[in-house]
Formats: C-alpha cells, structure tokens, sequence
C-alpha cells in the first residue's frame, strides 16, 4: 500500500523542497533505486507500483507548478 501513495509525495516533496520537479523526481529515483539495491523492493510489481506512482507525483507536481505560474501573473 505504501509503494502506491509514498513515491509520488516523495515526488511532490522534493519538488517543494528544490523548485524543481525534475530534480525532485531524480531524488526520488534515486531513492527508489537504493532500496532496490539494498533488496527492500525485490518484485517485479512492486517495482511497476513504484514507477506509476512516481509518474503519477511528477504529473502532479507538474500540474502545481503551472496553477503557481498563473497565480504569479495576476
């Protein structure tokens, strides 16, 4: 249940955090491929779990990020 929602906040997070949302997906991937190396993530769905969810932060983050442009320019 946690690889559904986790690597997406995580996403929306890092992206807060540096004002970047590419950055904060690399960290998030980053992340993510750790835990997979140090075999806290060792089957295939879970892994595809993980990468929705990550697309799912950075369609979000991406989707913040244009509502805070326009707010800027009014």
């Amino acid at each position: 249940m946690a690889a559904l929602f986790l690597p997406g906040l995580l996403v929306l997070l890092f992206t807060r955090v540096t004002f970047n949302r590419v950055i904060g997906l690399i960290l998030t991937v980053a992340l993510i491929a750790t835990s997979v190396y140090k075999g806290y993530t060792h089957t295939k769905p879970l892994i595809i779990i993980d990468a929705f969810s990550l697309t799912a932060g950075f369609w979000l983050a991406s989707k913040m990020g244009r509502k805070k442009a326009t707010e800027n320019t009014n």
